[in-house]
C-alpha cells in the first residue's frame, strides 16, 4: 500500500506524530492538525482539503470528531473519514459513521488496523474519483446525442425491444433502429451493454 494523503487530526501530539510516521513509512503522506477547527480553517479556505482521506479522534478538545464530520458534510467535503475511539466511544463513533465516517478504529489499535482503514478509506476516494470521471464523460456523450436519440437511449436503458419503444414514442420499430444505430455511433460503441453503461453513468433512469 502507498500513495495517497491523510488528513490526520488529534489533539494529542505525540499521536499526530507518531501516525504520520506510520504513514510515510508505508510511503502515505500525512497532514496533521491539532483539533477540529484547525482543518476547517483549511477546508474553509479557497483551495479548501486537498483530496485524500481523514482520520480524526472523536473526542478532542474544543469541537469533537462527530461535529466535525457533520460540519464538513455540510460545507460540501465528501473525503472518506476514519474515526478513533476508545472502547466507550464506540456509541458516539456509530452516529459518527450515520453522519458519513466511512469506518472506526476502537482503541488501543494495532497498525495494521490504521492501515487497513486508511487502505479502504483512500481506495474507495479513488474509485468514487473514477465513477465521477466515467459519469462526466458519459454525461458529455449524451449530451450530443439528439431528444429523440435520447429518448431512444432511455427506453434502451429499461431494457425494452424496439417495438415497445417506437409504441411509446410513436414512431415505427425500423425509425427507433435508425435511431439506435445513430445513437451508438455517436456515443462510439458496438453492444447494447456499451449502450446501457453509458446510459446509467449519465444518470439515464431504467424508471424514465
Amino acid at each position: 500500500m502507498s500513495g495517497g494523503l491523510v488528513h490526520v487530526v488529534d489533539d494529542d501530539e505525540a499521536v499526530r506524530r507518531s501516525l504520520a510516521m506510520l504513514l510515510d513509512s508505508v510511503n502515505i503522506r500525512a497532514t496533521t492538525y491539532p483539533s477540529a477547527e484547525a482543518l476547517l480553517a483549511v477546508a474553509g479556505a479557497p483551495e479548501g482539503l486537498e483530496a485524500g482521506c481523514i482520520l480524526l479522534d472523536v473526542r478532542m478538545e474544543g469541537m469533537d470528531g462527530l461535529s466535525l464530520i457533520e460540519v464538513l458534510r455540510r460545507q460540501g467535503v465528501t473525503l472518506p473519514v476514519v474515526v478513533v475511539t476508545g472502547h466507550a466511544d464506540v456509541p458516539l463513533a456509530v452516529r459518527a459513521m450515520r453522519v458519513g465516517a466511512m469506518d472506526f478504529v476502537e482503541k488501543p489499535y494495532s497498525e495494521d488496523r490504521i492501515l487497513e482503514a486508511v487502505g479502504a478509506a483512500l481506495t474507495a476516494l479513488r474509485m468514487a474519483d473514477q465513477r465521477r470521471a466515467l459519469q462526466i464523460q458519459a454525461e458529455a456523450q449524451v449530451a450530443a446525442l439528439s431528444p429523440r436519440e435520447t429518448e431512444v437511449l432511455a427506453g434502451l436503458v429499461a431494457g425494452k425491444p424496439n417495438k415497445v419503444i417506437g409504441y411509446e414514442l410513436g414512431i415505427s420499430p425500423r425509425t427507433v433502429e435508425v435511431h439506435r444505430a445513430n445513437l451508438m455511433e455517436k456515443l462510439g460503441v458496438r453492444s447494447l451493454p456499451e449502450v446501457v453503461r453509458i446510459g446509467l453513468a449519465a444518470g439515464i433512469s431504467p424508471e424514465r
